[in-house]
């Protein structure tokens, strides 16, 4: 129960944070943060050491924000299957994946924005006004991006992660440790992506297969079929659209 709780509070944490720097701007009052300086003091009382220790691990804690951004939102569907249609065009290094990962970043905003105002409105933004307490706003942040990972957690991943942890099957979503629940969302994430992109593939494999096969009829057996299907697989690409096409699936599979 300790680890459960301890988790869960460190994962809280992490989200609370994030949504802080992501919000802030947007927020329609101004919200005066305080002045941080870093530096080694004495302590006079043993309120101002846990104080000191408290923003130590918050700042250690927040290196990690990064990474858990990616693993608990959109993030890791959009950037395989943008990632798996370059490789299925042909172009090893067009789009950049500087292009790909800000592309990836700006639709995981747009999905998780609902997710990310509604932790602003339930959990930041009383707790900057002193209207609930740390614990409170951690509860009540973790919860939406929890609720968000359970609608795309499919129950045969869950399960392997509550067999391997020795948990018994829980008798509803809410009482799902937060532990189990990140990874076996990721690797439905996984799956997700990867049959996505098995789907991408199929046109412009078809391509590839007739452009070899008429290459070999000619006997131009020196000539690399890439070369040819490449500009063949681009056309396709852009005579159907297919920019537009992979991002309306992805937005649909997480918003309807």
């Amino acid at each position: 129960m300790n680890k459960k709780f301890a988790i869960n509070n460190f994962i809280g944490i992490l989200f609370v944070f994030f949504i802080i720097f992501i919000t802030a701007g947007g927020a329609e009052a101004a919200v005066a943060f305080p002045t941080i300086t870093v530096g080694m003091g004495d302590a006079n009382t043993p309120q101002e050491f846990t104080q000191g220790v408290q923003i130590l691990v918050l700042l250690t804690i927040l290196t990690l924000a990064p990474s858990i951004f990616i693993m608990t939102t959109a993030f890791i569907r959009i950037i395989i299957v943008l990632a798996l249609t370059r490789q299925a065009i042909g172009m090893a290094s067009l789009p950049p994946n500087q292009v790909l990962a800000g592309l990836a970043l700006i639709l995981t905003f747009f999905v998780m924005a609902p997710t990310f105002n509604k932790i602003n409105e339930t959990a930041i933004q009383p707790y900057m006004n002193n209207q609930i307490t740390q614990q409170a706003a951690l509860e009540r942040g973790i919860k939406p991006m929890r609720e968000f990972m359970i609608k795309h957690t499919e129950e045969k991943e869950l399960g392997l992660f509550l067999s391997m942890a020795k948990i018994e099957k829980p008798k509803n979503w809410e009482d799902v440790p937060t532990y189990t629940l990140i990874p076996a969302f990721v690797i439905t994430e996984l799956k997700t992506a990867f049959k996505i992109g098995f789907i991408i593939f199929l046109p412009f494999l078809v391509i590839d297969i007739v452009v070899a096969s008429i290459l070999v009829s000619m006997g131009m057996l020196f000539l690399p079929p890439a070369t040819v299907a490449t500009p063949f697989k681009l056309i396709l690409f852009v005579m159907i659209d297919g920019w537009y096409l992979i991002t309306k699936t992805l937005l649909e599979g997480f918003i309807t």
